[in-house]
């Protein structure tokens, strides 16, 4: 199992760890996946109690470009879509993972998920992941 230390992006708001209003979500790549747990909290709420659509987007979508990572591709997120199944409260440990489906040339296709503790499925995303080999400032 690989954890990512990203010192380099330490200010990103996903990954970052001294973001000071950041997730500070934390992969790791185990059996071919980018996994991170994350319990999202009273700031991360939309309704009352009921953690943000978009926060949750960006969980997704962070694992996607960690499952690229781990796997030395350089890329970014040209169309991702997203489907909610089961409501995430506040206070509510999620498990998010992503994988590779498909690499070509210039994409790569991944799909993510998150799933409650007790493997409920909350919500899953596909992107195509447009290959850019290059290195962001």
């Amino acid at each position: 199992m690989e954890i990512a230390y990203q010192d380099k992006y330490n200010l990103c708001f996903a990954c970052g760890q001294e973001n000071p209003i950041g997730l500070k979500l934390v992969f790791r790549f185990q059996d071919g996946k980018a996994k991170a747990d994350f319990t999202p909290g009273p700031h991360h709420q939309s309704w009352n109690g009921i953690f943000h659509g978009g926060l949750l987007a960006l969980c997704l979508d962070e694992a996607f470009g960690y499952v690229l990572y781990f796997q030395g591709i350089k890329g970014m997120t040209a169309k991702m879509e997203m489907r909610i199944r089961q409501t995430i409260r506040t206070g509510q440990r999620i498990l998010l993972t992503a994988e590779v489906k498909k690499k070509t040339r210039k994409l790569v296709e991944t799909c993510a998920k998150a799933e409650l503790e007790d493997g409920t499925l909350a919500a899953e995303a596909t992107a195509s992941m447009y290959i850019t080999n290059q290195e962001f400032p």
